[in-house]
């Protein structure tokens, strides 16, 4: 009797859970068939009736990036040349010319020529801009540019570029480019391997292991993995760099989605290269996505010790969705947490200020590694020993945003002469040219505290009177006059943004890498940490 009494209540229930269900995905399916019918007769209208031509390509893309804009940075809509693009990123390889360019204000600058490669060949520079490709102005052509580099191998391209002034033309002939994941490795001392790894593609997983059996072979009895700068890449490749340091079946991240086949546990698969050999990993603000899924892991399993600079707090994962014409949709699907159950992700895009500016995350919530250690989420990968040299501010990005840093080594280039990196010095009369070549280009930046005194001088509280909006304009400019001093008081961070920059002019990445095994404070600060191994197992404990 009490079973039937059960199913007869348990049915009902069942049947009403389904409705509900249905109802709401049934009421889900109409708003969006709703939206998209207003959208679509809105958008045929418009371009029928409007008073002048209409261009439905341009008003479309600028539709769907509005539209998109309103979500995070990460979901995007991708055009066959964008997809093209990111599977050269994920693969590292592709045909053109071996350059790094960016394209901004209708200019098209080279950034890095690779060593070896075509532009390099050809004589091509670091701060050269391209104002011609072939017979296609650089200003005149509204797409990327930098895609007209790109062709067969073997093909040729005539390039015309400004260089200090003066005009140059080039004839390169296009080549196969790899893209290395790991650009450099190297022995710091007898006993210290190191390795760079740049990006998370297709080989990252394969050339940090080869890089770790080669350095062993030389006699690597412990290791730095340096990820500074790193932006990420594939979640897969994050999981197998860290499958390299633990155990088979270890758990390194959980992603979480509203969509259930989206909500996964990525454990490691093989057996590890090396599960007991001292590392240290270097990170810093620019270090993102893979990069803090690999230091937040072992940070987490206290496999390792992270050194350098909190890095940028990117705990949101992408998978690219195919739509028509051969376009997709790169579209944020879930949250990734580390072993420890935190998430990384350090703004908030879906609660954003007065300004529509996501928020940057401040309450902190705490969590432990598995040896029981303090960690916190919502902030990027917090390093267990912090370089001061690798912080960053808003003084730092502006200067680098505003090609500021960029430019004066372009400059220091053509006046200075070294024949070899180890008698490359950057000295005190150089800092002080530079801080004059800033001063020279208008250099300016809006701190919080400037930009919320001039919102507080120019609204409409005439309850503060004019004796108080004084005191505000003079405390503005005490702010100014405090943003020179600051070239002073953040030399030390501001000048190895400059030692990079020059020295990669000279003498390449590969340069940039062998000046740093002497020089660079956070592999000098790893290098003591591992040869300290109570202080290194200290740290774990």
């Amino acid at each position: 009797m009490k079973r039937l009494i059960k199913k007869q209540v348990l049915i009902p229930v069942l049947a009403l859970a389904v409705l509900v269900g249905a109802s709401s995905f049934k009421s889900d399916f109409f708003e969006i068939a709703k939206q998209i019918e207003i959208f679509t007769t809105l958008f045929k209208e418009l371009n029928m009736n409007y008073v002048d031509e209409t261009n439905p390509a341009e008003l479309m893309d600028s539709a769907i990036k509005n539209m998109l804009g309103e979500l995070d940075p990460y979901t995007q809509f991708l055009n066959e040349q964008d997809v093209e693009s990111y599977k050269i990123n994920n693969s590292g390889e592709y045909s053109g010319i071996g350059a790094l360019v960016r394209s901004y204000e209708n200019k098209l600058v080279v950034v890095e020529p690779y060593q070896g490669y075509a532009a390099d060949k050809a004589g091509v520079k670091a701060g050269d801009e391209i104002i011609k490709i072939g017979e296609t102005l650089v200003a005149d052509f509204d797409d990327n540019a930098g895609e007209l580099l790109k062709g067969a191998n073997n093909s040729s391209v005539d390039v015309t570029f400004l260089r200090q002034g003066e005009t140059k033309t080039a004839t390169i002939t296009r080549e196969g480019v790899e893209v290395d994941a790991v650009p450099f490795y190297d022995i710091i001392d007898d006993k210290t391997g190191y390795i760079v790894l740049s990006r998370f593609n297709r080989k990252a997983s394969k050339q940090t292991q080869s890089a770790m059996q080669d350095l062993k072979g030389r006699g690597a009895e412990r290791l730095v993995l340096d990820l500074r700068g790193n932006p990420g890449g594939l979640l897969s490749e994050a999981i197998n760099v860290t499958n390299l340091f633990v155990p088979k079946g270890e758990l390194i991240v959980t992603t979480k989605s509203k969509v259930k086949k989206f909500n996964q546990e990525y454990r490691t698969k093989n057996k590890p290269e090396d599960e007991e050999i001292p590392l240290v990993v270097l990170i810093d603000g620019k270090s993102a996505s893979a990069s803090e899924i690999v230091s937040g892991g072992l940070q987490d399993l206290d496999r390792a010790v992270i050194v350098g600079a909190r890095s940028f707090g990117k705990g949101l994962v992408q998978r690219p969705l195919k739509l028509t014409y051969g376009t997709q949709l790169k579209v944020t699907i879930s949250r990734y947490y580390t072993p420890s159950g935190r998430c990384i992700q350090s703004l908030d895009y879906w609660n954003r200020d007065a300004q529509g500016n996501a928020v940057r995350n401040t309450d902190f919530k705490e969590f432990t590694t598995r040896n029981g250690r303090k960690v916190w989420d919502g902030g990027g990968v917090m390093p267990d020993i912090t370089i001061e040299s690798l912080k960053t501010n808003s003084l730092i990005d502006a200067l680098e945003e505003t090609n500021i840093v960029f430019d004066f080594a372009t400059d220091y280039f053509y006046d200075h002469n070294f024949d070899s990196v180890e008698n490359f010095n950057f000295s005190d009369g150089d800092y002080s040219a530079f801080k004059t070549y800033a001063q020279e280009q208008n250099f300016s930046y809006q701190t919080k505290t400037e930009k919320l005194l001039e919102e507080s001088i120019n609204g409409d509280d005439t309850l503060l009177g004019g004796n108080v909006q004084e005191k505000y304009k003079d405390l503005l400019l005490a702010v100014n006059k405090g943003k020179i001093t600051a070239l002073d008081t953040f030399k030390k961070e501001i000048q190895k943004k400059l030692e990079d920059e020059i020295i990669t002019r000279y003498f390449y990445r590969d340069g940039l890498y062998k000046y740093y095994l002497d020089h660079d404070d956070a592999i000098l600060t790893a290098k003591e940490l591992l040869d300290d191994t109570s202080k290194y197992a200290a740290i774990l404990k």
